[in-house]
């Protein structure tokens, strides 16, 4: 009997040579970003999760978290000291444990937007070329102090005891603020959350656009995943940088078409179902006697924290 195997089938090759294979295909950048993208549905997710859960916050209505929510923020923008600070940070801390969240979590995200949006932004007014007062670490000296534009630039640059609590109390300000806020959108699902802005009289135009986009980055999060996923499964070798910013410069243009698309697409649905653009919710129910006892507590907090 003749054998009609081709002779390419029957070669063998190294195990080395597969392996490098394996790993030449896709592109470093390209993957990172689509991790970045899958990590943004996965908290859409987990968000949910979150706020079905059996925690101290999450037994209290949407109203009462959203003034919870207000009433702090305020407290934190008017505390001028760091005991003060610290002390809101430790109390958020203490309703973040009780409501059972992932405090590592939680609180690598809170420490991560804290250190870029106050810490850094803040470090160089502590310089006393910026902040007047008693330099206590030098950081580098010029050769003669200089004066330009009726501007005194000293002879040792240095950090100050003023600029350093002033940056202190900024990053304290930021931490408290993102916490207080993942806080609460932890603790409730979204939907009772743009209900609750209703009652309180946020106007319709921004609750439409809030919830809009809240639904539509998660479905063109996994288009953009769909998409690499379809294209990265018909390689057959390693593409070069070069072509994975062409893929993505294209998605991208594709991704923004599409999107005016589906927006025209969606409002004219919208009006074809006589949409009249007044946003309605129904099924608020009345406070119970917790939401008014938690309303108590959380005035005697804020007192507490204006006296110190």
């Amino acid at each position: 009997m003749i054998n009609k195997i081709p002779s390419f089938l029957l070669e063998k090759r190294s195990s080395v040579m597969t392996t490098q294979s394996d790993a030449a295909i896709g592109s470093s950048f390209v993957d990172k970003g689509l991790n970045y993208i899958a990590a943004i549905i996965k908290a859409g997710y987990d968000q949910w999760e979150l706020a079905s859960q059996k925690g101290l916050l999450q037994k209290f209505d949407p109203r009462v978290k959203i003034l919870f929510l207000l009433f702090f923020i305020g407290l934190i923008s008017f505390k001028q000291t760091i005991f003060a600070e610290s002390a809101l940070g430790a109390f958020i801390f203490v309703l973040a444990a009780l409501s059972k969240l992932n405090i590592a979590s939680f609180y690598k995200r809170v420490f991560f937007l804290g250190f870029f949006f106050g810490f850094l932004v803040a470090l160089p007014s502590s310089l006393n070329i910026i902040t007047r007062g008693e330099v206590i670490f030098h950081v580098f000296e010029f050769p003669k102090a200089y004066d330009f534009w009726g501007y005194h630039l000293p002879m040792q640059v240095g950090m100050t005891r003023q600029g350093i609590a002033g940056v202190m109390m900024l990053t304290l300000r930021v931490s408290n603020s993102v916490a207080l806020s993942l806080l609460v959108i932890s603790t409730t699902p979204f939907h009772d959350l743009v209900k609750a802005l209703k009652v309180l009289r946020v106007p319709d135009v921004f609750l439409l656009i809030l919830t809009l986009t809240y639904k539509y980055i998660f479905i063109f999060a996994k288009t953009v995943e769909s998409l690499y996923l379809a294209k990265k499964g018909r390689l057959a070798r390693r593409t070069s940088g070069a072509d994975g910013r062409k893929w993505v410069a294209g998605r991208m243009a594709f991704i923004f078409r599409k999107t005016q698309m589906r927006c025209e697409d969606v409002f004219s649905a919208m009006q074809a179902r006589g949409f009249s653009d007044d946003v309605r919710f129904y099924g608020c129910r009345i406070l119970e006697s917790r939401d008014l006892v938690f309303v108590s507590v959380i005035g005697l907090a804020g007192l507490v924290v204006i006296f110190l």
